[in-house]
């Protein structure tokens, strides 16, 4: 029998771009449910839609089956469309360096 898969959920969001902004994360898995939340006085709303997943995934068993929840086109291209291999080669740059 196999384990279900861990169901998180994730959002972000920014007042001004850069501004104040944070991050939540619920976490649904047999063990029970995970909330985790932060904030920054200075970042962007990506910024904070990419920590949400990074922070789900942190407090996750490595090798599980994740089902992650966003509302974040950003977060979901980069996953979906590789975005995440080019900026690892490229040290975690964007073209602007």
């Amino acid at each position: 029998m196999s384990k279900a898969p861990i169901i998180v959920y994730t959002d972000g969001a920014c007042s001004g771009n850069p501004g104040p902004g944070g991050y939540g994360v619920v976490i649904e898995s047999a063990a029970g449910i995970q909330e985790f939340s932060g904030r920054e006085e200075r970042t962007t709303n990506q910024r904070m839609e990419m920590l949400a997943a990074v922070v789900a995934l942190e407090n996750t068993p490595e090798g599980s089956e994740v089902i992650l929840h966003s509302d974040s086109a950003y977060l979901i291209r980069a996953w979906h469309d590789g975005w995440l291999d080019k900026w690892q080669r490229n040290g975690w740059r964007n073209a602007k360096g």
